[in-house]
């Protein structure tokens, strides 16, 4: 119970990616005061538990629906989150300053900075692996906490950028990256493994 909860967190934790979405987030929010970043914090975290539970929950039926066998997503999906994970490693993921009277919390800050096709798959792929009840609110109990962290993390961006720096977040995102490339070459190569097999 405790592995799964902890294999999950840690996953989806990276999948998120947050040092890039604090990045993102500094950078969308810069002229901002402290109390209207608090609440598009607030409101970006929302908006990601949303969004990360309808693809969670209901990525059987997406595949149901469209007639797509687990193990063919299994394969895009990881083709995907490695792409966006190559993207992270290289820094080709950059985001513009916007401006205070711009709404910035839902899109682009939860879909698709935080919440993003590589994610989406994600979501897809390990909802829809779940079998059995106890499972399935387990990994919610961890994805919720995942998020969560995410959450807690933009709520104290201002300060962590004045200890680690940009350049700090750029190290830990490119970090990040690598994280990610390796759970998506783990999710492409048990699909092609099933799929061949």
């Amino acid at each position: 119970m405790l592995t799964t909860f902890v294999n999950v967190y840690l996953k989806m934790f990276m999948i998120l990616t947050p040092f890039f979405v604090i990045s993102a987030f500094l950078s969308l929010t810069r002229e901002y005061s402290p109390a209207a970043r608090q609440k598009t914090a607030i409101k970006v975290t929302l908006a990601v538990v949303v969004a990360s539970f309808v693809f969670f929950v209901f990525g059987r039926y997406i595949f149901a629906l469209f007639g797509i066998t687990l193990d063919a997503f299994r394969i895009g999906a990881g083709a995907v989150l490695f792409l966006s994970a190559i993207g992270m490693i290289q820094g080709q993921r950059t985001v513009a300053t916007t401006d205070p009277d711009q709404e910035v919390a839902v899109v682009p800050l939860a879909i698709p900075i935080t919440v993003g096709p590589g994610t989406i798959g994600a979501l897809l792929v390990m909802g829809a692996d779940l079998k059995g009840l106890p499972d399935k609110l387990i990994a919610s109990a961890a994805l919720l906490a995942a998020i969560l962290s995410i959450g807690a993390l933009l709520l104290v961006s201002g300060r962590l950028e004045k200890i680690i720096g940009q350049q700090g977040l750029v190290i830990l995102t490119k970090l990040t990256g690598l994280f990610v490339s390796a759970i998506a070459a783990q999710i492409f190569f048990s699909g092609l493994k099933n799929f061949l097999g």
